[in-house]
């Protein structure tokens, strides 16, 4: 090897073995994006979402809303009535929505007969999950549902 050789492979590896160096200076010299504030949002069990009327309860018995900020929601009862219902219908097993059977007071999954207890727990499957189940209040003319 003469010195020309020799002095070109020097300047390569000298060259290649600062690479590492000169990259991790130029990114840290780079300005981190500051993280933005973030304003304390009330968790979701402290919103109320309104679902429907009084009165489109007590005529239908029952309300359904596919697309509500908690997802579909199904209100069964009355304003009457002490105890309101509301849960999401969609069966635990393969997604199907539940319809409820007023006289054997069960939710029923039309797909595969899963049936689920009025609180939404499973009464038989295939299902193995109880549906979600939220609270509700009357509040004025209106029925809201919250996560429990």
């Amino acid at each position: 090897m003469n010195r020309r050789d020799f002095i070109r492979l020097f300047g390569i590896s000298c060259f290649v073995n600062c690479l590492p160096i000169a990259f991790a200076t130029t990114y840290a010299a780079k300005p981190k994006p500051k993280p933005k504030p973030r304003l304390k949002q009330p968790s979701n069990s402290e919103n109320w979402v309104n679902i429907g009327t009084v009165t489109e309860l007590d005529k239908a018995g029952q309300i359904f809303k596919e697309k509500s900020p908690l997802g579909a929601v199904l209100v069964i009862g009355t304003s009457k009535s002490k105890n309101i219902i509301a849960v999401n219908p969609t069966c635990t097993h393969l997604g199907c929505t539940v319809d409820w059977e007023t006289e054997e007071k069960i939710f029923l999954c039309p797909c595969h007969a899963s049936e689920f207890k009025s609180d939404g727990k499973v009464q038989n499957g295939p299902a193995t999950k109880p549906l979600l189940t939220y609270k509700t209040k009357i509040e004025k003319n209106l029925v809201m549902v919250r996560r429990v």
